[in-house]
């Protein structure tokens, strides 16, 4: 979850297109600060640690949508989207369609917990059908969450590509120059995904990854979160300086979630 929280941390100022589509930018600007991305990956990793990798799809989605409503009552000021701000202080809360990103900003965890990329599909798309319950929203988070377990069990960014683009229909033969002088912000699953799926493929390093991506544009922190969460578990490895500086923007609870979640990770 380090990977897609930093993604998060480090694009926020420049989501809605403030940014100059440039990759170098200082990490740590003004104003850099964890979103509802973070707090919704948080929400989700603590649930899918509580309900267990043997967990239905049933359990998993009350599990989720519980949480969920509880971490974002916690940080009611995040910058949810106004659909989701709603279904947030619902008693029963219900999806809604939405193909939103929302749904792949939050998916990281999933692609890590489970044994096999079935096994992680159907977790994530558990973890979509809660809100965005949409084909495109779905998507959005399998693709997400099944790059995310191929990168961690070895797979190289040729068999990552072909498999997303087989199997989710996601066009990833551009480049980010190619994509980068006429992007702008998107909120769609099916306008983002490709695009920060593209700037893992062209990166070195899990720094250069949000770089390419941020630089790209748009929705920059969900961006960030999306390629960090693949870039993490691709180069295995996040330079401590980078960690630290999120670490200090991190309340204590967010920290204890992720120790947690690396702890269990290690130990099976």
């Amino acid at each position: 979850m380090y990977g897609a929280i930093l993604g998060d941390i480090i694009g926020s100022p420049f989501e809605f297109d403030r940014g100059d589509k440039t990759k170098e930018f200082d990490l740590f600007s003004k104003g850099c600060g964890f979103t509802d991305d973070s707090v919704m990956t948080i929400a989700i990793g603590e649930a899918l640690l509580a309900v267990g990798t043997e967990a239905t799809g049933k359990e998993i989605e009350v599990a989720v949508a519980a949480n969920m409503q509880d971490w974002g009552r916690r940080y009611p000021h995040a910058g949810y989207g106004g659909r989701f701000r709603c279904w947030l202080s619902e008693r029963n809360p219900k999806p809604y369609g939405s193909y939103g990103n929302g749904s792949a900003m939050r998916v990281s965890a999933a692609g890590w917990l489970y044994n096999s990329i079935e096994k992680t599909r159907e977790v994530a798309r558990a973890t979509a059908n809660v809100t965005h319950n949409h084909p495109e929203g779905i998507k959005g988070a399998e693709a997400t969450a099944s790059a995310i377990y191929m990168a961690r069990n070895g797979s190289s960014k040729e068999e990552i590509k072909e498999y997303i683009e087989t199997t989710f229909g996601y066009n990833l033969n551009r480049t980010c120059d190619d994509i980068r002088p006429t992007y702008h912000f998107n909120e769609s699953c099916q306008g983002t995904i490709p695009e920060s799926i593209i700037a893992f493929l062209e990166s070195t390093d899990y720094e250069s990854a949000i770089r390419l991506t941020i630089s790209l544009g748009g929705d920059a922190d969900t961006m960030g979160a999306i390629t960090g969460g693949i870039a993490e578990a691709y180069y295995k490895e996040i330079p401590q300086y980078i960690i630290d500086e999120v670490l200090k923007r991190l309340s204590e609870e967010f920290i204890d979630i992720m120790q947690r979640f690396y702890r269990m990770f290690i130990s099976s």
